[in-house]
């Protein structure tokens, strides 16, 4: 084999090397996601069961307004974009709420 064709070779080993590195830290990040989310919903349960308790809405306008802009200036320090996390965070506050109005039934 020629020294072109055997660089070639040692660059596609390298680079097939680090995107398997890359994709297993992203299946690692995923799952702490999962479990940081799972963590986040036994807390909210919880908020669910004490709402539920003494008959609170299961909404809180107020409250998600603010999270929202936390959020969003957070991802901004992060280098994220600030709609993806509103977006992000608008999804799990939807479920949240699907999840209290459950539990005052």
């Amino acid at each position: 084999m020629s020294d072109g064709a055997e660089n070639l070779l040692d660059q596609d080993t390298d680079a097939i090397a680090e995107l398997q590195r890359l994709r297993n830290s992203i299946d690692n990040i995923d799952a702490a996601l999962v479990h940081m989310l799972a963590e986040r919903f036994k807390c909210t349960q919880k908020v669910g069961l004490l709402k539920a308790r003494h008959q609170l809405p299961p909404a809180d306008p107020a409250r998600e307004e603010r999270q929202i802009e936390r959020l969003r200036a957070l991802a901004r320090d992060a280098n994220l974009d600030p709609d993806f996390a509103e977006k992000f965070l608008t999804f799990i506050v939807k479920e949240v709420i699907r999840h209290h109005e459950a539990l005052r039934r």
